[in-house]
């Protein structure tokens, strides 16, 4: 009797689709113990409103595959400076990002030594370089041997409702960051839709659930002269 392939044999979408999964989760966890460890306090870290998901961490393991896959067997030199640049450049790309559509700053570096317009600092991308060897040598291996145990039959399947779910939590998030930034800046309008969002996602909640991010910030701003409603 044939058995069932796995539908990830290869380094194909629904492979990458789950590495996303598994990134966004498993860094929600790493830096929940680090905040723990280094801040003593137990802290939301999620950028999802559903689960316990960071979108940010999903796209950095799907950048650290797709860049650092092809220089695998290479140096652990080669493979940490790699690393590095690769993590340095997405932090940077991220931030620019969340602050042009969203108004909002999730981190500010301007305090570390050596930063780079406060979204990254040399200290963070010596910590994407060790990151990127961990992944190369022990998280990648291990979790696309996993992956590879699913069979096709529930695979595909569970591949198309996760990125259903993924869609509408991104789009729900994004409009929930949205309404909490109107609310800060007195430009909040009234309708059926947003007194729902409103109601279900009051600025407590959404504080909790983005403790770090500010609310009606632009880094042209000098930094003593910011002002950060809603925080």
């Amino acid at each position: 009797m044939q058995t069932e392939g796995s539908f990830a044999d290869e380094m194909n979408f629904y492979k990458l689709f789950w590495i996303f999964v598994i990134g966004c989760f498993l860094g929600v966890v790493i830096e929940t113990l680090w905040c723990i460890f280094r801040y003593h306090k137990l802290e939301s870290r999620k950028g999802l409103v559903w689960g316990p998901f960071n979108l940010v961490y999903g796209f950095g393991a799907l950048a650290m595959t797709l860049g650092l896959y092809p220089i695998r067997d290479c140096r652990d030199l080669l493979i940490f400076a790699a690393g590095s640049v690769i993590g340095g450049v997405f932090e940077y790309l991220c931030s620019v990002v969340q602050e042009k559509l969203t108004g909002t700053v999730s981190w500010d570096y301007r305090d570390f030594p050596l930063n780079l317009h406060g979204r990254i600092n040399l200290l963070y991308c010596f910590f994407w370089g060790i990151l990127a060897l961990l992944w190369v040598k022990d998280l990648f291996p291990n979790m696309t041997s996993l992956i590879e145990k699913i069979p096709s039959s529930a695979g595909v399947p569970l591949t198309w409702l996760g990125i259903l779910f993924f869609v509408v939590d991104s789009i729900l998030s994004a409009l929930v960051v949205y309404r909490m930034n109107a609310r800060c800046s007195g430009s909040a309008k009234t309708s059926r839709y947003w007194k729902m969002i409103d109601s279900r996602y009051p600025d407590e909640k959404v504080k909790r659930i983005y403790p770090n991010m500010q609310f009606g910030v632009h880094r042209k701003a000098k930094h003593e002269e910011e002002k950060i409603p809603c925080t």
